[in-house]
C-alpha cells in the first residue's frame, strides 16, 4: 500500500442549486460530489480509495493535459493514503486460527491477546502500518 496521487476533474454546476461533481478518466466509474469545492475534493479522496481498496495494482496517473475540459472544469490532484484509509474503513472480522495447546496455555497465563498478536504479526509480515 502506498500514498497515491491522482488528477481528477472537478466540475462546477448551477442547475438545481450550486454544487461540484468529481470524476476521473484515470479511474473509470468514479463519481462523487460536494456542495463546495473543498467538500468535493474531500469526497474525491474517499471515492478514489473506495474504487481502489481491493486493488494491488493501482492505475498509473494519467497526464491531464490530454483531457478535454469544459469551461466549468478544473483539474485537481488528490492525495490518497491507502494505508490510513484502509485502517479507518476496515471492520474487524472473526477468524479461527489453530495454535498448539501449550502456546495457547502460555498465552492465557501471560495475558497475551492472541488476536492482537496475530494482527500485529500480519501487519509486520505484510509491511502495513
Amino acid at each position: 500500500m502506498k500514498n497515491l496521487i491522482y488528477p481528477v476533474i472537478i466540475s462546477e454546476f448551477d442547475d438545481d442549486g450550486h454544487y461540484y461533481v468529481v470524476t476521473s478518466p484515470n479511474i473509470p466509474g468514479m463519481v462523487t460530489q460536494g456542495d463546495t469545492f473543498s467538500e468535493a475534493a474531500y469526497w474525491a479522496e474517499d471515492a478514489i480509495a473506495t474504487m481502489l481498496d481491493d486493488s494491488t495494482n493501482y492505475p498509473e496517473p494519467q497526464d491531464p493535459s490530454q483531457w478535454h475540459l469544459n469551461a466549468n472544469d478544473k483539474v485537481v490532484y488528490i492525495s490518497v493514503d491507502m494505508n490510513k484509509w484502509l485502517k479507518q474503513n476496515s471492520k474487524t472480522i472473526r477468524r479461527s486460527i489453530t495454535v498448539p495447546e501449550y502456546l495457547n496455555n502460555l498465552a492465557k497465563k501471560n495475558n497475551i491477546n492472541v488476536s492482537r498478536l496475530a494482527t500485529e504479526a500480519l501487519k509486520a509480515e505484510l509491511n502495513v502500518n
